[in-house]
């Protein structure tokens, strides 16, 4: 299970560059790699099931949150090719991907002032036996929690530029103020 999740607020302009590239070593390089180091194993021996961690933020563009959302648009997107590419191994790729989850990823990534950070989130362990069980199944892919899905269905059909305005009202530094 590769659960990488680190996030970074406030405009792409106005972050430390040292602190964005930390989410992408996290949120990518990290998972990559650890994702070929057990990979190979498993098909040395050919089986097994890898559970990657992507996000509905992946399907679009992340107004104030713009390097998270691309490395997590690069997640999913990464699982489905490795998916294809181990279809005659034994190994099963899937990607759970969840929206907005009550842990520590907000207060972390400094997104306590906005509205996504204030909202009320999904249950971590309600989100993790989502994915847990598409994995098991050998599912593609996942989203976990009704709303989610109904907000991935409607990022495939709607314009980008739409998208990035609307991520911007939740994740815009001081949205979350009344």
């Amino acid at each position: 299970m590769a659960n990488a999740g680190r996030g970074l607020g406030k405009g792409f302009l106005d972050q430390d560059f040292a602190e964005a590239r930390k989410v992408i070593d996290t949120n990518i390089v990290g998972t990559i790699y650890l994702v070929q180091q057990v990979g190979n194993l498993m098909r040395s021996r050919g089986e097994g099931r890898i559970l990657l961690t992507g996000s509905i933020a992946g399907f679009m563009p992340g107004s104030y949150q713009a390097v998270y959302n691309g490395t997590k648009a690069f997640i999913n997107s990464f699982s489905f090719a490795l998916r294809e590419e181990l279809k005659d191994t034994g190994i099963t790729v899937s990607c759970l991907m969840p929206g907005a989850t009550e842990t520590e990823f907000f207060k972390r990534a400094d997104l306590m002032d906005t509205s996504v950070g204030q909202a009320t989130k999904d249950d971590p362990a309600d989100v993790a036996k989502v994915g847990y069980d598409a994995m098991m199944d050998g599912e593609g892919d996942v989203v976990s929690g009704w709303k989610n899905k109904l907000q991935a269905a409607v990022a495939n059909v709607t314009p980008a530029s739409v998208l990035a305005h609307q991520h911007a009202k939740m994740a815009e530094p001081g949205s979350g103020k009344n």
